[in-house]
């Protein structure tokens, strides 16, 4: 039966332990040149009708790392951008390569996408959901803590990566606490869906409004851009609603303990993170980036292998 890699929500904490653990290893015999074919003839068709600089290449570089052929496909070289559709698209690369990740708009394109593909489908990123991220965010604050037992901060727009954040604190058991402007909060059944998953594990769940409550005690401070792609419209009025919500020294100083400062990245210097603690040693935005190659080969390693 196939898997795929759509939300953490659908994934058992053990299994998504057991992909960071292998992430780790395979990050550690990346560095000692140790090799890996393991997926050696498979073919990854890549689409892309969002564009990307860390999903393409982590994604790209890894299937060539572990022995397979990654097929970039952008909006423009395929008919699905022309109208054929997502049904007929996903029936038709069935026959032809081994998995699908898409990076795409409408959570409902990919869900659909998976339900009529015959292989795996991995979720390159959604307006709603970013999962591939926070599995290189949760390797990462593993890497420095050695622990799953952390509170996170999450500090901003409600959107795929606090969404996604929420599934990742409660499949692993870590405390989250989410500061959002009023009308910008995550989606009232995410959180209402995360919370149940809570209760397994013993994480905790908080949406809090202010930022210097949410990060009291926080071990990791995690931000994202406040207007995403698809609301550059938006950008001025945001950088005015958003002004309260910025990472700076004081919002750190607050959490009362040295903790971590962490981007999903690209990064805008001055509006959502300030260039002091964006350039600092607390900021570990550049291993939190590498580890999307490692954790992502992880997840094509169990969905593809």
């Amino acid at each position: 039966m196939k898997r795929d890699f759509l939300t953490l929500h659908n994934w058992s904490s053990e299994e998504l332990k057991k992909l960071i653990a292998t992430a780790i290893k395979l990050k550690k015999e990346n560095k000692d040149n140790v090799k890996h074919h393991l997926l050696e003839g498979k073919k990854l068709a890549m689409i892309f009708e969002k564009p990307s600089t860390r999903t393409r290449v982590s994604f790209e570089v890894g299937m060539y790392e572990l022995g397979g052929y990654p097929l970039y496909l952008s909006a423009n070289d395929i008919q699905l951008n022309r109208g054929e559709s997502i049904k007929d698209t996903a029936r038709t690369l069935s026959r032809y390569v081994d998995g699908i990740m898409i990076r795409t708009k409408g959570h409902n394109i990919i869900e659909e996408l998976a339900e009529h593909a015959s292989i795996p489908v991995i979720n390159g990123l959604t307006d709603d959901f970013h999962p591939c991220q926070v599995m290189a965010d949760v390797q990462t604050i593993y890497e420095y803590t050695g622990t799953y037992d952390v509170k996170v901060a999450f500090i901003g727009d409600g959107n795929n990566m606090a969404q996604s954040w929420l599934f990742g604190a409660a499949k692993f058991g870590m405390d989250i606490s989410v500061a959002s402007p009023e009308g910008y909060e995550c989606k009232a059944d995410i959180v209402k869906a995360a919370a149940a998953e809570a209760k397994v594990t013993g994480a905790k769940i908080e949406m809090v409004r202010n930022p210097l409550e949410a990060v009291e005690n926080a071990d990791i401070v995690i931000t994202d851009t406040w207007a995403s792609m698809g609301q550059e419209s938006e950008k001025e009025a945001r950088k005015k609603i958003f002004a309260d919500y910025q990472v700076n020294r004081a919002l750190m100083d607050a959490t009362g303990k040295k903790s971590y400062f962490m981007h999903c990245m690209p990064a805008y210097i001055g509006q959502e993170v300030s260039e002091e603690i964006y350039e600092s040693d607390i900021s570990i935005i550049w291993d939190e980036a590498e580890n999307r190659l490692h954790a992502q080969k992880a997840v094509m390693l169990k969905v593809m292998g």
